[in-house]
């Protein structure tokens, strides 16, 4: 057997291919973040694109990295390496792990990884909703470090933890659609006679996994952007900010599913692609059980 398929990942290759993938993805998400936040009207997402490249140029689609960089490197590194490390270590040889503990493994490390990354997520919405407001009342931050340190040092601890609850629910959710959804269509595929472990399996097990994703956490997704780029009293609670959404119609709380899909397809597929390439290449063998 090909000791590449037995090799186990370490605990930060998902941080890091994640990481890899937001490179790619970083203008698809932040067209999704400028069609949820708008409240009125309706502007396609080829408009905004022609609107933001030709009034801020291409790079303009690019605002933001950082804090996508470093809202991936804190959250997506703490629930796959939670994740995998509890995996890993209740997995007995020879016995695949069932479901519904994949699925309560990812909902932890998800909710712990979501919560984590709610500072870096915050900033990163809040810089890629800059270029649609006017130049007077922008945030200017000039890259992540820095607007967690403005947010901090202007409106307190509590402000970077904004949209911490409905980040969390989401993250969990999207760590149950993503890694326990990725692992258990993998693992089926392999059962077959049609699939082995390489990059055919690891694109179709990813593709299915982002989709599931997506229409797992949209809602979510829609009320945490809300939440992160409100300012401060806009919204007095949770359920006032679902009234506000819930004023659009139920399609409110599915706003940009398009480009949510449209990213967090190939970002998922990305992502396991490079962390399945990690795993293989700079992976460890399990250790024997005497």
């Amino acid at each position: 057997m090909n000791t590449n398929e037995n090799r186990l990942s370490r605990w930060y290759f998902g941080g890091l291919a994640s990481a890899g993938a937001a490179c790619c993805t970083h203008p698809l998400d932040l067209l999704k973040v400028h069609l949820q936040t708008q409240q009125e009207g309706k502007i396609s997402i080829v408009r905004n694109t022609i609107n933001i490249i030709r009034y801020q140029g291409v790079l303009a689609l690019y605002n933001g990295l950082s804090a996508s960089l470093l809202r991936q490197l804190t959250y997506s590194t703490t629930r796959f390496g939670i994740y995998e490390v509890v995996k890993q270590n209740m997995t007995k040889p020879g016995e695949p792990l069932p479901f519904y503990k994949k699925v309560m493994f990812a909902a932890a490390a998800g909710s712990a990884g979501g919560f984590v990354g709610t500072p870096a997520d915050m900033v990163n919405v809040r810089m890629q909703n800059d270029i649609k407001i006017p130049k007077d009342q922008r945030r200017n931050y000039k890259h992540a470090v820095d607007g967690l340190w403005r947010v901090y040092r202007t409106e307190g601890i509590n402000r970077l933890f904004a949209g911490a609850s409905t980040a969390t629910c989401r993250a969990a959710l999207m760590t149950v659609g993503q890694l326990s959804m990725y692992d258990q269509i993998k693992q089926t595929l392999l059962h077959t006679s049609y699939f082995v472990d390489n990059l055919v399996t690891h694109f179709t097990s990813s593709l299915l996994a982002g989709a599931i994703a997506t229409t797992m956490t949209q809602p979510l997704d829609v009320l945490k952007t809300r939440t992160m780029n409100a300012r401060p009293g806009e919204y007095k609670s949770i359920f006032h900010l679902i009234m506000v959404t819930a004023k659009l119609g139920p399609l409110g709380f599915f706003k940009g599913y398009v480009p949510a899909f449209v990213r967090l397809g190939p970002h998922t597929i990305l992502t396991f692609v490079l962390f399945e390439q990690l795993r293989q290449r700079f992976g460890f063998l399990p250790p024997k059980k005497e």
